[in-house]
């Protein structure tokens, strides 16, 4: 597959089946390979977007100072077309820009190649794209929904593309293959199609896989793919994604959405912490945290957002583990935001914002409409002392980063975006329906 580059006008210019490929570059390189971190989020370079919740889970860049005013014709370094569908979000790690696609194949057998792309960050240019399979999806899936959901993520040291029902796959930063996983077929509520993505923390991959069949969480090795847990769950789809958080034993949990119950899981063992019912039917948006404090919600056909702490074991509802709970207006597709002590989220899919001190879950201010916002399956993201507010129809609005709203700026992609931002250095990288942007002040 061949594509150009396209320079912007700016102003002035088994069932699961284990294929591990011990090859001797492969070999070489593992016998030389640097440990991997023992506290991930402490040691992570935080320069770096290399899952689509930034480096903390949150949302949030601590070190993006990107453009404020943006367009194809402003501020735009770079826009590259993506061939196929797909809604994953970008991940960047150092010079390298990763995103997944689903392309339908010519031969009339409904067929698609599920493609990792990889981008050169400073001049936009195609460095390799990779098929991990071809394959004719089982089911069908939302008009809104492709077949590239889950987006990417990375270390630095390897990249995961995980394609659902299509298979997980892990290269190294040069497009070699170096494992691949097959968990099954998922069949998910109404044939709404797959969107989950994997966590990858310290040497471990968290692969959720809830679905309308026995669902579960997968933890495998992040450097073999061998399975290390297996973890029944007693939930039916959910599209969120797994989110891993320190606990004040110096352990770590693995904080999941579900229909059934929010729930906590021990890193290590897969073996259920705590749970809290209240979450809505089939729920989309993912935890965030921060100072021990775990945030969680759901708002299709009902409305619930939560603040749990993490040190409660077993059923937490009525306890004094859940800190606060919200009953109206709470996220549906778009996860919450959380930086600097305030959680911002929108009402449902719509652009209607609140953001709360999120120690008390008292509001700074609630349903506010926010100009050229009014559809929404990005997630907000922070970074440079603003927040960056994406509708689907490709307008992303900049509001100031503090308790009260300040409209920034409203900027046109010219195309849908439905997938989140990422924010890194002095540079956004925005998917869009056809293209991937790079923005940055020139």
């Amino acid at each position: 597959m061949t594509q150009e580059t396209h320079l912007c006008a700016a102003p002035g210019g088994l069932s699961t089946r284990l294929v591990i490929l011990f090859t001797a570059v492969f070999l070489t390189w593992f016998a030389t390979a640097p440990a991997w971190p023992h506290e991930p989020h402490e040691q992570l370079d935080q320069q770096q977007w290399g899952h689509w919740r930034g480096p903390l889970g949150n949302g949030a860049s601590p070190t993006a100072i990107p453009p404020t005013r943006f367009d194809p014709a402003t501020n735009c370094q770079w826009q590259q077309p993506i061939p196929g569908r797909g809604s994953s979000s970008p991940v960047v790690w150092t010079n390298q820009v990763f995103v997944t696609t689903a392309v339908p194949q010519e031969d009339g057998s409904g067929s698609m190649a599920f493609q990792l792309l990889c981008y050169e960050r400073s001049i936009g240019n195609l460095l390799w794209t990779r098929t991990a399979t071809t394959a004719r999806p089982h089911e069908g899936t939302h008009s809104t929904n492709g077949y590239a959901s889950a987006s990417p993520c990375t270390d630095g040291q390897f990249v995961y593309a995980h394609f659902g029902s299509r298979g997980t796959f892990c290269f190294t930063m040069d497009g070699t293959l170096v494992w691949e996983r097959d968990f099954g077929d998922m069949q998910t509520r109404n044939e709404f199609g797959e969107g989950s993505s994997p966590t990858l923390f310290a040497d471990r991959l968290i692969i959720p896989w809830d679905h309308e069949g026995p669902s579960r969480l997968i933890c495998v090795d992040a450097r073999t793919g061998q399975t290390i847990w297996d973890t029944p769950r007693d939930e039916p789809t959910c599209w969120a994604t797994p989110l891993v958080v320190s606990i004040p034993d110096g352990g770590h949990q693995i904080v999941m959405n579900g229909q059934t119950a929010a729930r906590s899981y021990d890193f290590g063992t897969g073996t259920e912490r705590w749970r809290c019912p209240g979450q809505t039917q089939r729920p989309v948006a993912s935890p965030v945290a921060a100072n021990g404090l775990v945030y969680i919600g759901s708002g299709f056909r009902g409305s619930f957002l939560g603040c749990f702490d993490l040190t409660g074991h077993g059923d937490l509802a009525e306890t004094q583990h859940v800190r606060w709970t919200v009953s109206r207006d709470t996220p549906d597709i778009a996860s919450p935001l959380l930086h600097d002590g305030r959680l911002w989220y929108y009402k449902e899919k719509s652009g209607l914002l609140t953001c709360l001190d999120a120690a008390t879950g008292q509001p700074h201010y609630e349903r506010e409409r926010i100009p050229g916002i009014s559809r929404t399956y990005a997630s907000p993201v922070a970074a440079g002392g603003h927040i960056y507010l994406t509708d689907r129809s490709g307008a992303i609005t900049v509001i100031k980063d503090g308790p009260e709203l300040s409209i920034v700026a409203t900027n046109d992609m010219g195309e849908g975006v439905d997938a989140t931002p990422a924010p890194v250095g002095q540079q956004l990288f925005v998917r869009g329906e056809r293209h991937l942007f790079c923005f940055g002040d020139h």
